[in-house]
């Protein structure tokens, strides 16, 4: 029987991590952890509660709330793993621009990104799971057998996560969306608390150029490698 290992894909935001995790989990028969949704759905919670003043967030009063927030993956229509906030289908709500805007900087929280690194750590305690994020080869998993680290152009990303924004009925303009990956990769990679970067042992992938199916036989192949050896 072939070992369970983990894989990690890690890299900025609307570069595919999700596509491409989801994709391979299905290939092997593993599971699938989008941690960036985990993020998303704690900050809906505090936009929510009133954690967002003044172009900050209050802190304190998101730590008091920790304890009230369950997060959970459920399986949807047609294979989908819809994300789940104290028991609500929440997956359409988190990936809206709101959700964007705030994202990154309630992830930098120390207290939040304890919390959830933990719980992330407890769902790969007996292996066979795909999980990305930001930090999973340096900081969630940084044993894991396989790490990937997917990047593209911020303009190639903006243009993919401003047609997913309209397809979905959103009204975000080129240009907002484009700011807000920018500024994004800015806060992911300048926090205290694990900052966006690639793992020493990472292999790098640009997929500017890819098509969903060329990136998932790319990473078939070294994921056969790392089972082979």
């Amino acid at each position: 029987m072939d070992k369970k290992i983990i894989i990690a894909i890690d890299g900025p935001s609307s570069s595919g991590k999700s596509t491409l995790a989801k994709d391979m989990a299905g290939e092997i028969g593993y599971l699938y952890v989008d941690t960036g949704a985990m993020y998303r759905a704690l900050t809906l919670y505090a936009l929510r509660h009133g954690c967002m003043e003044k172009g900050s967030v209050d802190a304190g009063r998101l730590q008091g709330l920790l304890p009230g927030i369950r997060i959970e993956f459920r399986s949807g229509e047609k294979g989908k793993r819809d994300t789940y906030l104290n028991g609500e289908n929440v997956e359409a709500e988190i990936r809206g621009m709101e959700v964007a805007e705030w994202v990154s900087p309630v992830a930098a929280l120390p207290f939040v990104r304890h919390d959830l690194v933990a719980k992330q750590q407890a769902m790969g305690a007996g292996g066979g799971l795909v999980m990305d994020g930001r930090d999973i080869g340096t900081v969630v998993f940084p044993q894991a057998e396989l790490k990937i680290f997917l990047t593209a152009s911020a303009e190639i990303r903006a243009k993919r996560r401003w047609a997913e924004l309209l397809a979905k009925g959103g009204t975000a303009s080129y240009e907002e969306v484009l700011a807000n990956v920018e500024e994004r990769d800015r806060i992911d990679s300048s926090r205290a608390e694990s900052p966006l970067r690639q793992a020493a042992d990472a292999l790098p992938l640009d997929n500017s150029t890819m098509s969903r199916s060329e990136q998932l036989s790319w990473l078939l192949e070294k994921y056969a490698s790392v089972i082979r050896s």
